[in-house]
């Protein structure tokens, strides 16, 4: 039975936004997933699945696919669930059949940053509206949440950030259900922040996985790194605190140690050889650390910010150096006190 009211507008039917219409239409929303191909749309309504991301997991009966954009134009929130470079192009399509005299809610659950200009893509949600004459309030949802754990029920914790805290109040009583606790926070920048660096650490993660090295290498790694992503979020306006929570540590822990993490998974195949164009070729997914990596370093040298992992991080992706070179270079660099 739905709760009544519009249906939740879902952009994006890959591994996570799949997930979260499962997860919303379970919690009895009515729920309008948005997948980019009709054929796409036509097989998920007509098989009830959608295998090729996120298999073995029914679709419930309150979650309509089309391929219609106008028909998420009329939901309320509207969740924006595709990959980090292409949400510009997709939030410019669907805010020109918005609706001029209402007031929408976009929450961003992708974790990237653009490459040109290092926006936020809550940045990018609102600039576009902006251009757009629309009325909206942008929140984002960000977490350790692996897509295929959240839709089979397994009990997980996120955040949903919003500068205004009554909204994202309202998004947390909308979407939590009994295998998903939200915690509500208007620190929309570091959460953000957050979840876009821990995917460039969750890729030097893969490779000392791959060079076959050990728990303490990987604590090192994973410490500070979360170094790297307080550093930075606290010079673009973001609180300290963040990152030890949900959207910090949580996230990078999830992402640096989980099986299923695609960032993780790249980080192991550039550790055995493999191109930036071999990997991505493999992969209907997208590992969002391979893309950001570039745009944190962008977003770092802009503030002046040392980040010496994301550094290597992007001579390896980009520059063609070797990941137990870089590594080498990282235990070389000058000793110093912990805090700086």
């Amino acid at each position: 039975m739905s709760r009544g009211g519009p249906p939740i507008g879902i952009l994006g039917a890959g591994s996570f936004g799949t997930a979260l219409a499962v997860h919303a239409a379970g919690q009895g929303l009515a729920v309008r997933l948005w997948a980019r191909d009709p054929e796409t749309a036509a097989l998920l309504t007509a098989s009830r699945r959608n295998e090729a991301y996120l298999p073995g997991v029914e679709l419930p009966a309150g979650l309509e696919v089309t391929s219609d954009l106008g028909a998420v134009a009329s939901c309320e929130p509207i969740l924006a669930v595709v990959p980090s470079h292409g949400m510009r192009a997709i939030a410019r399509k669907l805010l020109a059949l918005c609706t001029p005299d209402r007031r929408y809610t976009l929450v961003s659950a992708s974790k990237g940053i653009e490459t040109e200009g290092q926006a936020r893509m809550s940045e990018v949600l609102r600039q576009e509206a902006e251009a757009a004459g629309r009325a909206v309030d942008v929140a984002c949802l960000s977490g350790p949440t692996f897509a295929g754990e959240l839709a089979r029920g397994v009990p997980s914790a996120a955040v949903v950030a919003c500068e205004t805290s009554e909204i994202a109040r309202r998004l947390c009583a909308q979407f939590a259900g009994a295998a998903l606790r939200l915690y509500s926070s208007t620190d929309l920048v570091g959460v953000e922040l957050g979840g876009a660096t821990k995917n460039v650490i969750a890729i030097g993660a893969g490779m000392i996985h791959g060079l076959g090295l050990g728990h303490n290498t990987m604590a090192a790694l994973v410490t500070r790194g979360l170094h790297e992503l307080a550093r930075l979020g606290v010079a673009c306006g973001g609180r300290l605190e963040t990152f030890s929570g949900l959207a910090g540590l949580g996230d990078l822990v999830l992402t640096c140690t989980g099986g299923a993490s695609r960032n993780r998974q790249a980080g192991i195949a550039l550790a055995a050889g493999k191109s930036l164009e071999e990997i991505r070729a493999q992969t209907r997914t997208v590992a969002e650390g391979l893309t950001n990596a570039r745009s944190v370093a962008l977003l770092a040298a802009r503030l002046e910010l040392e980040m010496p992992i994301t550094e290597q991080m992007n001579a390896v992706i980009y520059g063609g150096k070797s990941p137990a070179r870089a590594l080498g270079e990282l235990m070389a660099r000058d000793l110093k006190a912990e805090a700086e």
